[in-house]
């Protein structure tokens, strides 16, 4: 379940944004000053965060170009949602930093649309969507797992990692990132934790002979790969 964090100071407009995205499937936590969003920022990162402009203390697009600045929110998906409606507004709240703009008044529909439309830009592993990579199918609604029809049995964990894992093929993963991404960054673990769990999922995936198509890159971390030469284990 994806969590997104609004930060919106009317409270009105704050729950009918929560009342939505709850009944969408999201995880939704409210914050309603730019010191409540770092609060929550802090202590759990989101999936993505809606954003007002006018705050108290702090300005939505201030607090934006401080997220950005900072190596462990600069790549934290942002919808500015905002009754800031001029030409000259977007273009400084997108500068900021944000991935979409939304004026006020607004579609609870097309702001959900967004919201859906840029985790699959930054961060599909949030979506609920099927995921098909290879020979494998990994179905989040469903938790489900399968090659050719046959299911493969995971623990949660392994399949968190392998969701990940699918989402983001061919590219490499270290210990810290798949901990950050996988875990969460409020968890605390030793690193050397997760050669466990790929250790597991791998003898899970052996059973469906997609074992090596998990790669331990020397010195980097993990990759999952849907080459041929993965396949013929």
């Amino acid at each position: 379940m994806s969590r997104i964090l609004v930060v919106e100071d009317e409270s009105a407009i704050a729950e009918l944004i929560s009342i939505n995205l709850r009944h969408a499937g999201f995880e939704v936590t409210l914050a309603a000053s730019a010191t409540a969003a770092q609060y929550e920022v802090d202590r759990v990162l989101p999936d993505l965060v809606v954003l007002d402009w006018m705050l108290p203390g702090q300005s939505g697009v201030a607090l934006a170009r401080q997220w950005r600045g900072s190596a462990r929110t600069k790549e934290l998906p942002i919808i500015m949602l905002t009754a800031r409606a001029d030409e000259s507004d977007k273009i400084a709240g997108l500068d900021a930093g944000a991935d979409d703009y939304v004026t006020k008044p607004f579609s609870t529909n097309e702001l959900l649309a967004r919201i859906r439309a840029v985790l699959r830009r930054k961060a599909p592993e949030a979506l609920d969507s099927a995921v098909e990579i290879g020979p494998l199918l990994l179905d989040p609604g469903t938790r489900r797992v399968s090659r050719d029809g046959q299911e493969v049995k995971l623990g949660p964990t392994e399949f968190r990692l392998l969701h990940f894992l699918m989402t983001h093929p061919e590219r490499v993963h270290s210990r810290s990132q798949l901990l950050d991404r996988v875990w969460g960054d409020h968890v605390f673990i030793e690193e050397r934790t997760i050669d466990v769990h790929v250790k597991r999922l791998r003898e899970a995936l052996e059973r469906v002979q997609c074992a090596r198509m998990i790669e331990t890159v020397r010195g980097a971390g993990y990759r999952l790969t849907q080459q041929s030469s993965a396949l013929s284990a």
